[in-house]
């Protein structure tokens, strides 16, 4: 059996190309002050609404006190702030403030620059097709996380 070539490895094709695409998003987040993990749970608090760090760091596979460093720097600068939990006072939940919200429709724009320039050899058919493979594989190894937008948004069960 001849072995594979590396170009016949999808694990290295996909970690070369996510590596790329997360080094140009970090360099335009970069410029505005927040690295990928800041984007990465403004993006998860808009998608699920106000949730308890443990919560987000469980669904993200963080550290606590990891998370709890991009929390503080989010609540530093005005993207998210800690409330009481309506719901049960006795939690404290972390959620997106109206600038939060506001920067994540902002850039949004920055990270479709990055994949106009990542996926510039596909056509929008290959590109939507991609996409969806991508989230049916994301689903399969990581099933309890909803797709973005499925699960209903308010306080946390």
């Amino acid at each position: 059996m001849t072995p594979p070539s590396v170009l016949e490895l999808n694990a290295y094709l996909m970690y070369t190309v996510g590596r790329a695409a997360r080094r140009r998003l970090a360099e335009r987040l970069e410029a505005r002050g927040l690295r990928l993990w800041h984007l990465t749970v403004m993006a998860l608090l808009a998608d699920l609404g106000p949730q308890m760090k443990t919560v987000i760091a469980t669904r993200l596979a963080m550290n606590a006190s990891d998370l709890g460093k991009i929390v503080n720097d989010l609540v530093r600068v005005g993207q998210a702030d800690c409330v009481r939990d309506p719901a049960d006072r006795r939690r404290v939940v972390v959620r997106l403030t109206p600038e939060g919200e506001e920067s994540l429709r902002t850039l949004s724009a920055e990270i479709a620059s990055v994949d106009d320039e990542i996926l510039a050899p596909l056509d929008t058919g290959e590109r939507e097709q991609l996409a969806s493979l991508l989230r049916r594989v994301h689903g399969h190894l990581e099933p309890a996380a909803p797709a973005p937008g499925r699960e209903r948004k308010g306080p946390p069960a």
